[in-house]
């Protein structure tokens, strides 16, 4: 019997049973990007590693990286997170033991796919803090049949250095607040799931994700400092949303009608906004039409520097209408407020003006 990775694939259909993926270890900590060998020899033993990583990343932190392992690592500089890139780290991964991602989003994306495919471990070690996909089993990658995140596995390991990863531009650590606040209305979509079409519903992963989007509205104020403190609070929380996927067997509590606005919107304007962004502003406009409050998401993301407009991340009014009447078209099988609200271009527009995205 084939395992069904990502049960909301079909929503009307619950068999009883999901599949628990979680990372084995999570090393945390200021300066532990020198601990990288001893981190990932259980997979390595003392062969070589690919480290795929994009240009910029590789010049701060080759040389702690090579410093760190005890063979000099095989470089793929990952140019974007699509197919070809994957294809690249592959070929490059030839007999070696494992995939090392290093670096944001893409690079982390590429080095888990590739991983995947190969059948051998991958360890994430981020950058930067700007989405959950440094822990989470999903990669987000152009080029595949279909817009949104697919499923492969979750890292064998995280090492997320905060001394690294509080230099990185603050733009990057306020789409990360962005993301993680979205659970907010990805798990009410998942509850409105359950009582409409009753797909499965996990109230423990459920409650993990929210206490990380809770985490942003309480502390917004204090996290928007970006402070090594703060920083590190941010990064636990991404990696707990991402082991709540893991948990969950699915995307569910941490993806729903908010991402897919943001995937939508990927379609729409491929290089306007970073994820986090455009799924922070999907999350005020959703919170509305759940009735919740969406005033304190939106205070929540200003205070975080993340922007809370459309014109802010080169969106256009029109976009975001589009987005929002179309968003559901996405993932038919993912039923969410989109499903049961089949907003018009009107009532789209009325939804956006009155939240002050648009």
């Amino acid at each position: 019997m084939a395992l069904n990775h990502d049960q909301s694939a079909s929503p009307h259909v619950d068999p009883g049973y999901h599949l628990m993926e979680l990372p084995t270890k999570v090393l945390i900590g200021e300066g532990v990007i020198s601990m990288l060998g001893d981190f990932v020899k259980d997979s390595a033993g003392g062969g070589r590693v690919v480290v795929a990583s994009g240009s910029n990343v590789a010049s701060k932190v080759r040389r702690a990286v090579e410093t760190a392992l005890s063979q000099e690592p095989i470089w793929v500089e990952v140019a974007a997170a699509d197919i070809v890139n994957v294809d690249r780290v592959m070929g490059a991964a030839g007999s070696t033991t494992c995939i090392i991602g290093v670096g944001g989003g893409k690079s982390v994306d590429v080095g888990k796919l590739a991983a995947f495919k190969l059948h051998i471990p991958f360890y994430s070690v981020p950058t930067s803090a700007s989405h959950d996909g440094i822990s989470s089993p999903f990669a987000s990658l152009r080029g595949l049949d279909r817009p949104y995140s697919i499923m492969a596995k979750p890292p064998v390991g995280i090492l997320a250095d905060i001394d690294v990863i509080a230099s990185a531009p603050r733009r990057l650590l306020a789409s990360g607040c962005g993301d993680l606040v979205s659970k907010l209305t990805a798990v009410k979509d998942w509850e409105l799931a359950h009582r409409v079409t009753g797909e499965y519903y996990g109230g423990y992963s459920a409650s993990l994700a929210l206490m990380s989007a809770n985490t942003v509205l309480d502390r917004s104020r204090i996290l928007g400092s970006f402070d090594k403190e703060s920083v590190r609070e941010l990064v636990e929380g991404l990696i707990s949303t991402g082991v709540a996927a893991g948990i969950a067997g699915s995307s569910r509590p941490c993806s729903g009608s908010e991402h897919l606005f943001s995937h939508y919107l990927d379609v729409l304007a491929p290089e306007s906004g970073l994820h986090g962004e455009k799924c922070g502003i999907g999350t005020i406009m959703m919170a509305k039409l759940h009735r919740i409050d969406w005033r304190r998401v939106r205070s929540a993301l200003k205070n975080v520097g993340a922007p809370v407009e459309a014109s802010e991340i080169g969106v256009g009014d029109s976009m975001v209408i589009e987005a929002l009447t179309k968003a559901s078209t996405i993932r038919p099988d993912r039923y969410t407020i989109l499903s049961k609200r089949k907003l018009t271009r009107e009532s789209a527009a009325l939804l956006a003006k009155s939240t002050g995205v648009i």
